[in-house]
């Protein structure tokens, strides 16, 4: 199958030579994301049967995007820090050459997405604590700041209030909000794996009593969230983003055709 693998050579630990030698040595087309390029154009415009994306979680759901207009397989190529969606696919989130296999001899599944306002995420989208730190986290990437992460966890720390939303018309009071496309599995202080994808559900969490040790989980196929303002902070799969208000989630089973390696190590 005819591939096209965007790299983004940024993501987690850098180090794309080796990546890139394999993808070719396949027979993958390969472009090697520079800054001022835009994913969903560079997809939109690959002559491929098949679109890859080697990066972290935020930069995967743009190419999958395409992948769904297109109606093409998309394969998930571990190249970040976490590697949430690969690790929920089965995917070992430590060998990125292994995912190429996918292009070369994989299995296709079906995976659901959801969408918040339009916009694709694979995911989760959040809102509230941890939306202002990734949006902080941005603004003191783009004034140089090395130690950006920490700065802006500083910056959030002594934050105590709570987002005031509307959920489907119920009011809604948490420091944080998070609206994940299919079901985690939670513990007191974490949301952890995804057993499955195809599902067909929207989840939102939201933590409860002052010592946020449980969750509150309400599931539906689709959400509208509102605010007093006319847009919200969110953080989709991780990267900064302003939506208008009310945000309408839904999730689209099985939407997304996902290309896998036949043998996963997980």
């Amino acid at each position: 199958m005819a591939g096209f693998l965007i790299v983004n050579p940024r993501s987690g630990d850098g180090g794309a030579d080796e990546l890139l030698a394999a993808a070719q040595s396949r027979g993958i087309e390969t472009h090697t994301l520079r800054d001022g390029d835009d994913l969903r154009s560079i997809a939109r415009a690959a002559s491929a049967n098949a679109l890859g994306m080697a990066g972290g979680d935020g930069s995967l759901a743009p190419v999958a995007e395409v992948a769904i207009e297109r109606d093409v397989p998309f394969v998930c190529v571990p190249f970040g820090t976490r590697n949430h969606f690969a690790r929920d696919i089965g995917l070992d989130r430590d060998d990125p050459v292994g995912a190429l296999a996918a292009f070369v001899d994989g299995a296709e599944r079906r995976v659901d997405v959801g969408r918040a306002g339009g916009r694709v995420f694979l995911n989760n989208v959040s809102i509230g604590v941890y939306a202002r730190l990734v949006h902080r986290r941005e603004h003191h990437r783009a004034r140089g700041n090395a130690f950006a992460r920490l700065r802006a966890l500083a910056s959030v720390a002594t934050e105590r209030h709570a987002a005031r939303l509307t959920v489907d018309g119920s009011t809604l009071h948490a420091r944080v909000v998070l609206i994940s496309n299919n079901r985690y599995d939670l513990t007191a202080l974490s949301i952890g794996e995804r057993e499955r994808l195809d599902e067909g559900r929207l989840h939102l969490y939201a933590p409860l009593g002052v010592l946020r040790s449980a969750w509150e989980e309400r599931s539906a196929e689709q959400f509208s969230v509102d605010a007093s303002s006319e847009s919200v902070r969110v953080a989709f799969d991780g990267e900064p983003a302003r939506l208008e208000t009310p945000v309408e989630f839904r999730v689209e089973p099985r939407a997304l055709r996902l290309l896998v390696p036949r043998d996963p190590v997980a």
